[in-house]
């Protein structure tokens, strides 16, 4: 276990209000399950790490719903409160929500970024590669020998947005033809869009969306005799699609991830415990741990932080943060 991770030492006294911005409640993109495992790493830390700067951590909550007006929204509302500091669990329309947190001087973090603005604005602080996942698969579709690759992504400007931007020049630039084909949000047959993808006959398919796409590109690949290496981010492993497309479909397929969360490593089985403490109800399989990554590498980076908690002390904090574990 890492060293100090049930420390016991409980925050006390006035507490101290952090914006968390999350993926939920829309059409075609919701993952409750990144707040749920973010309030989990929130309970943990004011149980045992002092919350920050010895005062428990208050979550303001706000969900964009994966949709641009309802992103904007919370952005503005988390400026509008003047809160010290605001982490986003996932999303991918960081180039709208980083530029209103950031230009008002709050900092920004979080375990994923996908777009330029969170990479590169100076109040931004990402944890991991997150999005560019994308850029992990092309080297290893490189390492692989493969000639063509074909996206099969959720139709929405969140996932195709990244994959135009990183995703397919990453793989052209890994010696690869790259095709991006789009599967309309809840479609319970994705064989036309799979078997259009196949003509291309691609040695790899990436899968992009949420379970219920998952779940229609899976069985299309199985249905159609695919051959081709499926890969997908970790949202094509949460148990409801290994369950409705069978163990047969997904045995040969690779998982790049931003967090481990099935290994004996030690963050791993505090992962778990965590979950299991404090969040029993949420599966730690699917897209959980990214939350779980943004909040508690939030905590552990502002360690240090004593005294008045401000976005600017907050900010300095993150700024001189060093050799913190990845949760």
């Amino acid at each position: 276990m890492p060293s100090g991770a049930y420390a016991g030492n409980a925050a006390s006294g006035e507490p101290v209000k952090i914006g968390l911005i999350t993926n939920e409640g829309g059409q075609a993109i919701s993952q409750p399950e990144t707040r749920e495992a973010a309030e989990a790493a929130t309970a943990y830390a004011n149980a045992n790490l002092g919350g920050i700067a010895g005062r428990p951590i208050e979550l303001v909550v706000c969900k964009t719903q994966e949709e641009p007006t309802a992103a904007r929204n919370c952005a503005n509302q988390m400026v509008e409160q003047n809160l010290p500091a605001v982490v986003v669990t996932s999303t991918g329309l960081g180039s709208i929500i980083n530029p209103i947190i950031t230009g008002a001087g709050i900092p920004y973090a979080t375990a994923l970024g996908g777009s330029p603005a969170e990479i590169m604005s100076e109040n931004s602080f990402v944890w991991t590669a997150g999005s560019n996942t994308s850029q992990a698969m092309a080297a290893y579709g490189k390492e692989q020998g493969w000639n063509t690759a074909v996206a099969y992504s959720i139709d929405s400007p969140a996932a195709t947005g990244s994959l135009e931007r990183m995703g397919g020049p990453a793989f052209r630039a890994n010696g690869m033809e790259f095709e991006l084909i789009t599967i309309p949000f809840g479609s319970p047959d994705a064989t036309p869009q799979v078997s259009a993808g196949l003509d291309k006959d691609p040695q790899g398919v990436l899968v992009y969306g949420e379970s219920t796409v998952c779940t229609s590109v899976l069985k299309a690949l199985s249905t159609l005799g695919s051959t081709a290496q499926p890969i997908s981010p970790q949202t094509c492993a949460a148990p409801e699609v290994v369950s409705a497309v069978g163990p047969a479909a997904v045995e040969d397929m690779k998982i790049f991830s931003s967090g481990d969360s099935v290994s004996d490593n030690p963050e791993s089985v505090l992962f778990r415990e965590i979950m299991a403490e404090y969040a029993p109800d949420t599966s730690t399989e699917g897209f959980a741990v990214t939350g779980y990554q943004s909040m508690l590498g939030f905590v552990r980076a502002v360690e240090g932080l004593n005294g008045e908690v401000t976005k600017e002390t907050v900010g300095d904090a993150l700024r001189n943060a060093k050799d913190v574990p990845l949760p």
